[in-house]
């Protein structure tokens, strides 16, 4: 949607595996650059993993602008519909807003995926600075970024330093809809929260595990890692969970 480069660092990225394929997905106005190391510890145990960009994501404040949440769900569609190609059995893994996806994508395709593991997903935004944002007029075109809460010292993460305003509304939606389809979700999950949050209500992790309809649902606190956990203290925590519970599934 954008002719737009892509940031350096923020490309879509695959590994090629064995017919067991894991989808990894970024969070709002994040980019892939905050899942690769999890993408790629994921590929060393010899699975096939997607870690695709979302629409709007990894270019520019602008381009987001022009972007829905419609079209941050038909790039995660896209990714799925790669992986199905090559892979029997698909799970989801998503940060932030891409744990959302992962939700929504376990709600909306039950019959392929086969585990979801939201890591700090969001279906409740619990923010009334964001709320006062969503639909009021004259407010400025941007505001101050989310990005980068990282516990661990020196680490950075690839997002944009201002948000679209409008953008703000397209998450609404998604995360209301999500919410509400969590009942839906019959598949196996694996939901992980970390206790320390600046950017997600913390409580969004106990929220899914009850409305879920999942007659599975594994829960994780973090303890050492704020809200981009996969690049965060955890990180190798979250791989070692996440991988384990996928094995359970997958029988390999």
């Amino acid at each position: 949607m954008s002719d737009e480069p892509i940031l350096s660092g923020a490309e879509p990225f695959f590994f090629a595996g064995n017919d067991v394929g894991v989808l990894v997905c970024h969070g709002f106005t994040g980019t892939t650059q905050s899942m690769r190391p999890l993408g790629e510890q994921i590929a060393k145990a010899g699975y096939t993993v997607i870690g695709p960009r979302l629409a709007g994501h990894g270019v520019s404040p602008a381009a987001m602008a022009r972007t829905t949440a419609s079209d941050w769900i038909a790039s995660v569609e896209e990714a799925l519909t790669s992986l199905r190609k090559t892979c029997s059995q698909i799970y989801m893994v998503g940060l932030s807003m891409g744990g959302t996806l992962s939700l929504y994508m376990a709600a909306m395709h039950p019959d392929v995926i086969r585990g979801t593991v939201p890591i700090n997903g969001v279906v409740q935004l619990n923010s009334a600075d964001m709320a006062g944002l969503a639909l009021a007029t004259g407010l400025p075109a941007t505001v101050p970024g989310i990005g980068s809460d990282i516990k661990a010292p020196g680490v950075t993460e690839l997002a944009y330093p201002e948000v679209p305003v409008l953008a703000f509304r397209q998450v609404y939606g998604l995360v209301a809809v999500t919410h509400d389809l969590l009942p839906r979700i019959k598949c196996p999950a694996l939901v992980i929260q970390a206790r320390e949050d600046h950017v997600v209500d913390p409580s969004n992790g106990p929220r899914i595990v009850r409305r879920l309809g999942s007659s599975r649902i594994d829960f994780r606190w973090l303890d050492h890692s704020y809200h981009v956990a996969t690049l965060d203290n955890d990180l190798d925590l979250i791989g070692c969970e996440t991988l384990a519970f996928i094995r359970s599934i997958a029988g390999k």
